[in-house]
């Protein structure tokens, strides 16, 4: 197979529809917190804006500038964020590495929709792209733990 069918698979339909399709788009006027996540590699970046309540999200916003898996990515857990804990985005964001990185089983729901990523695990690249929108919502949860506890 050549390196081209491989990349014309894993850019499939499915994943092009995802990334077309993002919910949560756009920043939230006077968010708890924020934070924005970079991949050094490719430069794709997610900007998160959220409110947390009870120690659940309860507003979410985002800025996705990344390729159209880090898009798909964002799609997925934009569709699946509100409502979520921190713990259950933590191993959202565990279970997808591990996919990714260990051949791991897909993360379970409400995050499952992210197994239409699995075939980008021979793609190391891309992987910090496809993680950005995960680790951007922990990190602005936290963010915003940390205001509410000042």
């Amino acid at each position: 197979m050549t390196a081209d069918t491989d990349l014309v698979k894993l850019y499939s339909q499915r994943i092009l529809a995802l990334a077309a399709d993002i919910p949560h788009l756009g920043r939230l006027d006077a968010p708890m917190a924020s934070a924005r996540k970079r991949s050094p590699l490719c430069g794709s970046t997610v900007s998160v804006d959220l409110d947390v309540a009870d120690g659940r999200i309860t507003r979410f916003g985002q800025d996705v500038k990344a390729c159209a898996l880090g898009q798909a990515a964002a799609a997925v857990v934009g569709a699946a964020i509100v409502g979520r804990t921190r713990a259950e985005v933590e191993r959202a964001r565990d279970q997808l590495k591990a996919m990714l990185k260990e051949n791991g089983p897909p993360p379970e729901a409400p995050f499952d929709g992210l197994e239409v990523l699995a075939p980008a695990r021979d793609y190391k690249n891309r992987h910090a792209s496809i993680l950005l929108a995960l680790e951007a919502t922990l990190e602005a949860f936290d963010a915003a733990e940390a205001a509410a506890c000042a």
